[in-house]
Parts: C-alpha cells; sequence; structure tokens
C-alpha cells in the first residue's frame, strides 16, 4: 500500500468546485492507500502572517472535511503545527536549498508581485517546507494542482540531493497521484472559469439557505435563445453543468429542452437550480455545524491524527539525523 499525503491550507471553507473534484477523490483515495492528511497552518503564514483567528480557521476547516467523509479512523488526518518533527526536518532541509534556484520558483516571483510588502522568508523557502511536509512521511504520491507541481519538483529535487550528499538512498522519489479520471470541475457563478474562492464565485457546503439562494439568482445569464437548438452559452452551460450534478437527470433535460424550443425562463432555472443544491449541502452543512460544537470530538481526532503522525515522523526524523551525523553522547 503506498503512502499519500495532501496538504489542506486553512484559509477558506469547502465550495461545490472542491467536493466534486478533490473531495471525492480523497475519499477514494483514503481507502485505497496509507493516506495522511493534514491541514497546512504553517504555510497559511506566508500569506496571512498576522491572521485574525488562525485556530478558529483550522477548527472550521477540520470540521469540513470531517463532514464530508475524511474518516480519522481509517486516514491521518493531523494538523501540521502539532507535529514539530517537521520544522526540524524543514531547517535541515533548508541546509541543502540553495538561494538561486528558490528566487527562480515560480509561486515565489508570483507572490513577489502580488505582495510585494510581504516578501518574507517563508515564502522564499516555501517549497522547502512543502518537501518536509512530504518526506517526513517518506510518501510515494502527492496530489498536486496545477500551481504546485514545480514545488512538488523541487521536493523531488531534496530529496535525490540528499541521498546523494549522504550516500544514502534514504528518502523516496515522490511522485504526482493521479486520480485515474478526469477531475469533475465545476464551474462558477459569473458566465466564466471554474468555481474558486479567489474569484468569488463560489457555493459554499456551509451557505445558508438565504445566502445561497441569493448567489444562485444572481447568476449571470444571457439574453436568452433567439432560435430553436441555438447553440448554448458558456453562461448557460455553466447553469447546467452544475444541474448536471445537483440535479435529477430529467429536470436538467426539461431546461435542455427548454432552451432548445425557446422556452427557457431563466429565473425558473435559478430557483430549481438553488433547490436542488440545498437538497446537497443541507445534510452536509447540518454536519459541519454539529461537528464544529462537539469541542471533545475534535480534541479526539486531533489527538490521535498527532499521535499518528508523530510515529511516522519521529522514525523519520531520528533516521536523518543519524544518517547526518548527530550523534547522542
Amino acid at each position: 500500500m503506498e503512502t499519500v499525503l495532501s496538504g489542506i491550507r486553512p484559509t477558506g471553507n469547502l465550495h461545490l468546485g472542491n467536493y466534486f473534484g478533490a473531495v471525492k477523490n480523497f475519499l477514494r483515495m483514503q481507502n485505497e492507500n496509507n493516506c495522511y492528511f493534514f491541514i497546512a497552518d504553517y504555510h497559511s503564514l506566508t500569506t496571512h502572517p498576522t491572521p485574525e483567528n488562525l485556530h478558529n480557521n483550522v477548527k472550521n476547516v477540520l470540521s469540513e472535511y470531517l463532514a464530508v467523509g475524511l474518516d480519522p479512523e481509517v486516514a491521518t488526518i493531523y494538523v501540521q503545527s502539532d507535529v514539530p518533527e517537521i520544522p526540524e526536518l524543514y531547517l535541515l532541509l533548508n541546509m541543502n536549498a540553495y538561494i538561486g534556484e528558490l528566487e527562480r520558483t515560480t509561486s515565489f516571483k508570483d507572490k513577489v508581485r502580488s505582495q510585494p510588502d510581504n516578501v518574507n522568508a517563508g515564502l522564499l523557502t516555501y517549497p522547502v517546507l512543502m518537501a518536509a511536509d512530504i518526506l517526513i512521511h517518506n510518501a510515494d504520491k502527492v496530489p498536486v494542482g496545477k500551481d504546485q507541481e514545480q514545488n512538488l519538483e523541487m521536493a523531488r529535487k531534496f530529496a535525490r540531493r540528499f541521498n546523494q550528499m549522504y550516500n544514502h538512498e534514504y528518502f523516496k522519489i515522490p511522485q504526482a497521484y493521479n486520480f485515474g479520471a478526469e477531475l469533475v470541475k465545476i464551474p462558477g457563478l459569473d458566465g466564466s472559469g471554474k468555481m474558486g474562492k479567489s474569484e468569488g464565485n463560489g457555493i459554499y457546503l456551509i451557505d445558508e439557505p438565504k445566502v445561497l439562494r441569493q448567489k444562485v439568482m444572481r447568476a449571470v445569464t444571457d439574453a436568452g435563445p433567439t432560435q430553436m437548438n441555438s447553440p448554448i452559452s458558456e453562461p448557460i452551460q455553466n447553469l447546467f453543468d452544475i444541474m448536471k450534478v445537483v440535479s435529477a437527470p430529467d429536470t436538467l433535460q426539461f431546461f435542455v429542452e427548454k432552451y432548445n424550443s425557446c422556452e427557457i425562463r431563466y429565473g425558473d432555472l435559478k430557483k430549481q437550480l438553488a433547490e436542488d443544491i440545498l437538497n446537497f449541502t443541507n445534510p452536509i452543512r447540518e454536519r459541519i455545524n454539529d461537528i464544529a460544537s462537539n469541542e471533545e470530538y475534535l480534541r479526539k481526532v486531533v489527538a490521535m491524527g498527532a499521535e499518528k503522525a508523530r510515529a511516522s515522523a519521529s522514525k523519520t526524523l531520528k533516521d536523518v539525523r543519524s544518517i547526518i551525523g548527530f550523534k547522542s553522547f
């Protein structure tokens, strides 16, 4: 069984795009692999060095992922800052990471442009911390998005460099995790692109009914079809694509036929879509709220996760220290 690791940044709520994309694959992944899921609270400080409520952000994201089905009895779910072995490995790997290669990473250059007043050392060494997260469990595979592919390649480089420098084939060379199927991409409500936090076009699992209905009713549409069986514009296709994953097939077919016959009423389409989304998200929202209010359960989950994560991490760090040459007197 392969070891797979995935990080979750505590910087926002889960939306439908997250759920039908990565989350559903995480649920399958946890039953097929030895999985580590961690909440990357250290990483979040690179862009939010003075968070208003870091603990509450961690609590929220933990509650949401537990509510959608991550199982602490099956996978190891932990908070990054609960595993002190990670920053120590980060320090050791930093000794073999070079300024030039870190400055050339795309993610660093992008952040320098987007936050010129907060170009901190954490941003520069972000790939090293990501490598430490992966290598602390000697992970075989890591699910990464396009924006993180270069950082995974850096982790591979640091693993090879360690093995070569100390003449010891210790670290595995982590590979990108292939989910084996095309990820479902949920479009946003703004008429183009995919649903995302930064785009402000998301429908969140935690959205209350009134908020969700308002979002859907404000969704971008077009002037309407002008002839029978005319091509479907992108904004309307987006609404149909969302309907495809939350509505009954005959409901989707009804509105497609109404569009093709030039009889569609976008207000009716949006009202139906909002109710279908609510039918899907209501049980999840209730579970999120129940879990978030159960402090005892959350403490148990993070304590169990930290214990399992540290068992793996402490072995790795002990081996690494020995390979480098640290010895006890």
